[in-house]
């Protein structure tokens, strides 16, 4: 008889944090060797006297992390940590393949390498593996809706 080994897919939990907390959340929880991650942007703040640089965080009070075989509470000792998002009656999940997806349009490395593709056209998605509809395409750069997720995602063409 042969053995087959379960496939447990990777499950990402919502914490939130104190306002304006996420980056330092993020630190300290990696720091502590959990898995976490946070997607962020740059932008510029101006005020009167000067312009800065400023990385902020896309969800808000938000970090996302990944306890495999681990206490839960675990992350109540991380300083800026408040409590998890819970969706009826139980701690919030988000799929291993919602936070690929997050990462892939941050870091808009998703690339096809077929030049000749018409609006409505199907792609393959690489680093997804997932099939995304194209919605428009200027020069190299394209704008596609993944099936799956229905998460609109922006790449460019090799």
């Amino acid at each position: 008889m042969e053995k087959t080994a379960n496939i447990i897919p990777i499950k990402w939990f919502v914490l939130f944090t104190k306002p304006r907390h996420e980056l330092k959340v993020l630190e300290r929880l990696i720091s502590f060797g959990i898995d976490a991650y946070t997607p962020t942007k740059i932008v510029t703040r101006q005020w009167s006297d000067r312009k800065k640089k400023m990385t902020i965080a896309l969800l808000p009070s938000m970090v996302l992390v990944n306890l495999e075989n681990k206490d839960p509470n675990v992350v109540f000792d991380i300083p800026g940590v408040v409590r998890y998002l819970f969706e009826q009656g139980k701690r919030a999940v988000v799929s291993n393949a919602e936070v690929v997806a997050m990462q892939c349009y941050q870091n808009n490395t998703l690339q096809i390498n077929d030049n000749e593709l018409k609006i409505g056209d199907t792609v393959k998605v690489p680093l997804l593996e997932q099939e995304a509809i194209l919605l428009s395409q200027k020069g190299k750069n394209c704008i596609a809706q993944l099936k799956k997720l229905g998460a609109i995602v922006s790449f460019q063409l090799s």
